[in-house]
């Protein structure tokens, strides 16, 4: 008789658990005598030596691999009989899980409920965005509204571009930080300096030209509070 696990090949310490082991080498069953080639599935069953599943009465079950945590917890909970799938692993000389064999309908149980998870999960983030959608609306109308106070001579529709472009998600703007959540004046001023830095002056163009961030904004400094002034009287 050849039995797959031998030397190196020993079963883990019982757990409890139902093990099927993926053969490492050719094997064969020790109760119907079947060649089961190399990377056979084994039940080592005590006296009776290795099976093949078959013969072990575990032939009905179904393979879910390994990877789902969700699925797999559920399917194991749903099945009566369930087997852990381990193999070999040369390089880390130990077994690993493979997965876990168990009864179709318990798996077809709890894929159903893990699917429900799913659509579940994805109307709570759908109703997450709609909020953040709304928070950051509103925090956009509160923003443009600090600017009109603080430079009513600002042009008509200008605050919201301004507050709309501070605001946007992930750009490390200054409409990002807590400061401007509490629209605090000199947040509010920045995020307007900004607008005018870029809108209204050659400051772009002079970085495009090679200069340096620091002298870029130190040369049109003058412009940019020439224009602040005139947007802080009515």
């Amino acid at each position: 008789m050849t039995t797959p696990f031998t030397g190196s090949d020993q079963s883990p310490q019982d757990t409890g658990e139902l093990r099927v082991f993926i053969s490492t080498r050719e094997s064969r069953c020790d109760e119907c005598g079947e060649d089961l080639g190399p990377r056979a599935w084994i039940f080592l069953a005590g006296e009776r030596g290795a099976l093949c599943l078959t013969c072990a009465d575990l032939d009905h079950l179904v393979f879910l691999p390994a990877g789902d945590a969700a699925l797999t917890r559920r399917a194991r909970k749903y099945s009566t009989l369930a087997a852990v799938v381990l193999k070999w692993s040369r390089s880390r000389e130990r077994y690993e899980r493979q997965g876990l064999l168990v009864e179709e309908p318990a798996l077809d149980r709890a894929e159903a409920e893990c699917l429900s998870d799913a659509e579940a999960r994805t109307r709570r983030r759908d109703r997450a965005a709609a909020r953040r959608a709304e928070l950051d609306a509103a925090f956009v109308t509160e923003f443009a509204e600090r600017i009109r106070q603080l430079f009513p001579g600002c042009p008509p529709r200008r605050p919201e571009q301004i507050a709309a472009h501070a605001r946007q998600k992930y750009s490390g703007r200054v409409g990002r930080s807590a400061a401007a959540k509490r629209l605090d004046e000199q947040a509010v001023q920045l995020a307007v300096a900004a607008h005018v830095r870029h809108r209204e002056t050659d400051y772009d163009e002079l970085l495009v030209r090679g200069a340096e961030r620091r002298e870029a904004r130190e040369r049109v400094r003058a412009q940019v509070e020439g224009v602040l002034a005139r947007c802080r009287r009515t």
